[in-house]
């Protein structure tokens, strides 16, 4: 009977792993739908999502002692609501986003810390309750089972959710349809873990269908819980880069991808300064490269006649719908390719006329590869002697901010680098235009030349980009502002100031009760939670970095990205196994693992820095999994030497979980931006550095 508890036991904790992952994905996007967000976000939901799970697990061996003792029935009531949570927190974030703040505005970083902290914090603190809750259970009835175990059988759970999701569900299903597939085995693991005489309980029957209830609910309401405020919504569809709307409003359609309004069907204006302003440079277009298109583009670049036309778009999804409804059509010479823009002009021999970047501003790092150095060369080999390259970054009135400033400056100052003349035009937006050849200013007379009609160029242009305009923006160009580089991106770090100057706020108050929080926990913790802290610190931090090098040098190849995210977490299952095997060496084991930390991340600098466009995309999987093999290699040797009874388990599972979620915070926000890829793995060095000298100080003693 003590056997047959265990595995039911267990099979709830895979089930918990496998929703608990999915779930996190699921709300992940949702937040980046909701929020027009980039990575700061994504590091703010992964921060408090692990930072609410630790609290979770450090609460358990407390409420377990005086209040909640552990039992199996408990622990099924526990499973239960925590299968019922994803879809009804799907649902309340996208409900109270509009309730608390102004419908389509956007949201500064503090309120934006405490919506998502307030909306995780049910799931979140009861997922790292449960699971040495679990734990608790088992060992009623088997005081010497050990933690690692079911530290190794969640890490299975987690596994098999990020394969789940990665390789199927974000293909196939919306998010509320995921939930209900992930949380199906949850529901019933739970409720074969009951005991067989009290299956057919009516309040457990009851219970089970509200449950299965509500995931159903969930997917009926899918429609409903998106629906605009104004208009109607003609067309939804999740893809595998996020979530693809589109709102009819009177005759006005409008793009939405991952919750930003991208383009809309009458935006004249834009179309024609996109297109005329690098086009209008040349006296003869025969190709050109279009990075992205909107409403319009097609039909004023037609009118130069060219042989071909290239237009990239990462989604298929979004190119397909952008023709379906009008937003672009069909023209002589198109040709769509679906391809990362800068993978393409890597491999590609092409010449092209004209390169036209019609992207987002660098607000993701993602974005951010078509702004630097790297990316200034690579389109420099495919212009030909005369070619224009052109993009915009937003416009400005009659006055710059600071950080605004600085953004222009850089990015002038990097492709100043590699194109004699830079000019940049201002309007709704500004148009920098990069050439080897002089820029003609006065693109009305010149398109007057080619004889092709315009409206508002030939209307409006005279009077709102004069000589004075663009002669003041041209001189408030920085020259000392540093360039915006791949392994540097700078652009990062402005776009983050300009979100806090945006709302007249500083993440000044944030770090500074952060850094306090911080080091209260860590006086307080041992040497054994330090060196777990450290490495899940250091663990996150790496994953964060192994990504934004893979998107440099291989661009955004999604199913790769969640491969690497993937074996991230299939490393630590081989290594809390290995780890259980040798935990009796104790604190030697920890010194060495540190060793080899330190001696990977010193690799991989030095594999960056010597070759990282040669390097293939085994390096990166290799890599991550021998990164994670290590860390779950050191979480049952610190669970032995802290003596694997309950306390010993909350704590270094929470030591774990905070470090993950600093890391994530710190590596995103601070590190990266600040310091660039090879100074922040110098930084995660100099981390195990010091777990090194903390663990080797207690074994010479």
């Amino acid at each position: 009977m003590k056997r047959k508890s265990e595995r039911n036991i267990t099979r709830v904790v895979i089930a918990t792993g496998v929703s608990s992952v999915v779930t996190q994905l699921l709300i992940i996007r949702e937040f980046l739908s909701q929020f027009q967000g980039n990575e700061f976000v994504i590091a703010l939901i992964l921060f408090n999502w692990l930072i609410l799970g630790g609290a979770g697990t450090f609460m358990a061996r407390w409420i377990t002692k005086h209040f909640f003792k552990p039992t199996i029935k408990r622990l099924g009531w526990l499973s239960l609501i925590l299968a019922s949570l994803p879809s009804v927190q799907i649902l309340a974030i996208r409900h109270f986003r509009d309730v608390f703040f102004i419908h389509g505005s956007s949201v500064g970083f503090y309120p934006t810390f405490v919506f998502t902290i307030l909306t995780l914090a049910p799931y979140a603190l009861l997922i790292g309750f449960v699971l040495p809750y679990s734990l608790f259970v088992i060992r009623t009835e088997n005081p010497d089972y050990p933690g690692s175990r079911i530290y190794i059988t969640d890490n299975l759970g987690d596994v098999a959710g990020g394969v789940l999701f990665s390789f199927a569900l974000v293909y196939l299903a919306t998010p509320l349809q995921a939930t209900l597939i992930a949380n199906i085995p949850l529901l019933v693991a739970t409720y074969l873990l009951f005991p067989l005489s009290f299956r057919y309980n009516p309040f457990l029957l009851l219970g089970t269908g509200l449950v299965l209830t509500i995931l159903v609910s969930g997917t009926i309401l899918e429609l409903s819980s998106i629906a605009p405020l104004e208009g109607d919504l003609v067309h939804y569809k999740e893809s595998r880069y996020g979530r693809i709307m589109v709102h009819k409003d009177q005759e006005q359609f409008t793009l939405f991808v991952g919750g930003t309004p991208q383009f809309g069907s009458q935006n004249l204006i834009i179309a024609e300064e996109t297109v005329h302003y690098p086009l209008a440079q040349l006296d003869q277009t025969q190709h050109v490269l279009l990075i992205s298109a909107e409403s319009g583009m097609l039909t004023e670049l037609i009118k130069y006649q060219p042989k071909s036309v290239d237009y990239l778009e990462l989604d298929p999804q979004v190119a397909s719908v952008q023709f379906e409804f009008g937003l672009i059509k069909m023209i002589p010479g198109l040709r769509v390719i679906h391809q990362d823009g800068r993978a393409y002009l890597t491999n590609s021999k092409k010449i092209y006329d004209a390169i036209i970047v019609n992207l987002s501003e660098p607000n993701t790092f993602q974005v951010n590869r078509f702004f630097t150095d790297r990316f200034f060369a690579i389109a420099k080999q495919h212009l030909a002697q005369h070619g224009v390259l052109s993009f915009s970054m937003q416009g400005f009135d009659n006055y710059l901010s600071e950080p605004q400033r600085q953004k222009i400056s850089s990015l002038f100052n990097t492709a100043k680098e590699y194109f004699e003349n830079v000019l940049m035009l201002p309007g709704q937006k500004i148009f920098f235009l990069c050439r080897s050849l002089p820029i003609e200013t006065d693109i009305p007379h010149r398109l007057a030349q080619k004889n092709i009609q315009t409206s508002y160029i030939k209307g409006y242009y005279y009077g709102n980009i004069t000589h004075e305009r663009i002669t003041r923006l041209n001189t408030l160009v920085d020259t000392e502002t540093p360039k915006n580089r791949d392994d540097f991106p700078l652009l990062m770090r402005i776009m983050f100031q300009q979100w806090f100057s945006k709302f007249s706020t500083s993440p000044t108050g944030f770090i500074a009760v952060l850094a306090i929080l911080c080091l209260i926990y860590l006086v307080r913790m041992t040497a054994e939670e330090f060196v777990l802290f450290s490495t899940g610190f250091m663990v996150m931090g790496c994953e964060v970095l192994i990504i934004f090098a893979f998107q440099i040098f291989f661009g955004y190849i999604y199913l790769q990205i969640g491969l690497i995210i993937t074996v991230f977490l299939a490393g630590l299952m081989p290594g809390a196994w290995i780890g259980e095997k040798l935990r009796s060496r104790g604190r030697q084991t920890l010194a060495f693992t540190d060793g080899l930390f330190i001696v990977l991340m010193g690799l991989l600098i030095l594999a960056l820095t010597k070759g990282g466009d040669l390097l293939p995309v085994a390096f990166f999987l290799i890599f991550g999994f021998v990164i994670s093999l290590i860390c779950g290699f050191q979480f049952p040797v610190a669970l032995y030497l802290r003596g694997d009874d309950a306390p010993a388990v909350t704590r270094t599972f929470s030591a774990d979980l905070i470090g993950a979620a600093c890391g994530t915070l710190v590596t995103n926000v601070a590190l990266i931006p600040y310091l660039g890829i090879v100074w922040t793995a110098g930084g995660l060095i100099g981390l195990k550095v010091f777990s090194l000298i903390i663990i080797r100080m207690r074994v010479d003693k």
